[in-house]
């Protein structure tokens, strides 16, 4: 029982790096195009949403709509770019290729695999969000140098999204069931949580419900960064993705274990 559960952990602070190494490598081969297709979304957003609503919707709490959109669009990259990195390769790499069950023969353990994975997906997460940071600073809708301290809030929400998006991967039979995820949490929550419009524009229930997401935590700490602005609960926000970001990592580790080493 206690060589199980330690198999689950880190076994040291540096082994995930060897996890994360493997992936950049990989990745480098295809990365240009990666890249581009972690931009478009957030960006057809951006100019799709932000110029054409902006025209009709004018200022949004103080601010040009696109402005405004930029912020929420910055976390959405990281969001989507560290679940599809989580969800997708990381689950290729554990259930197709089992490349996971060939490192467990080497002196890794599941927490380090685990770990590293996580750790790729928010550096991932980091590239999408830096680079729509990088557009929108140049277009005047971000104000420098405090967009700075947006970047570590990215890596931050990128390692909360792939520690949840780990847990839907261990308990994914195949890829089908991934669509429920993007569909009934993602989607939603990119509605909810202040994205493209304000939160308040919502009833009670919902902005209620929206304090709990973890997306609105990262929202509430880029878009004033980017705007310039202090940001408001600063501790608390942080806090809320810390804990997004350590409790699914220590579940999901469990709920590997259980699946591939038992």
């Amino acid at each position: 029982m206690g060589e199980g559960c330690a198999a689950a952990l880190p076994a040291n602070a540096f082994n995930w790096i060897a996890i994360w190494r493997r992936n950049y490598l990989a990745w480098k081969k295809v990365a240009l195009a990666s890249i581009v297709g972690s931009l478009a979304d957030p960006m057809i957003y951006l100019f799709g949403l932000g110029l054409g609503l902006g025209i009709i919707v004018g200022r949004v709490d103080g601010t040009t709509y696109v402005a405004f959109l930029a912020g929420g669009m910055v976390a959405t990259s990281a969001m989507t770019s560290a679940t599809f990195e989580t969800i997708y390769a990381a689950f290729t790499r554990m259930h197709a290729q089992r490349t996971w069950e060939a490192m467990l023969y080497t002196q890794m353990t599941l927490g380090d695999i685990i770990l590293g994975e996580l750790a790729w997906a928010a550096s991932k997460a980091f590239l999408a969000g830096t680079g729509i940071i990088i557009v929108a600073t140049v277009l005047g809708y971000a104000t420098w140098p405090s967009v700075l301290y947006v970047l570590p809030v990215i890596m931050l929400t990128g390692f909360a999204f792939a520690s949840l998006a780990m847990v839907v991967t261990a308990l994914a039979p195949s890829y089908e069931y991934f669509i429920f995820y993007q569909t009934l949490v993602l989607t939603p929550m990119l509605f909810l949580c202040g994205a493209v419009f304000p939160i308040t524009q919502l009833p009670q229930t919902f902005q209620q419900v929206a304090q709990f997401l973890p997306l609105a935590h990262a929202i509430d700490l880029i878009r004033p960064a980017m705007l310039g602005r202090p940001a408001g609960s600063m501790g608390l926000h942080i806090g809320a993705l810390c804990i997004y970001a350590i409790l699914p990592f220590f579940l999901s580790a469990a709920l590997l274990r259980r699946r591939l080493m038992s």
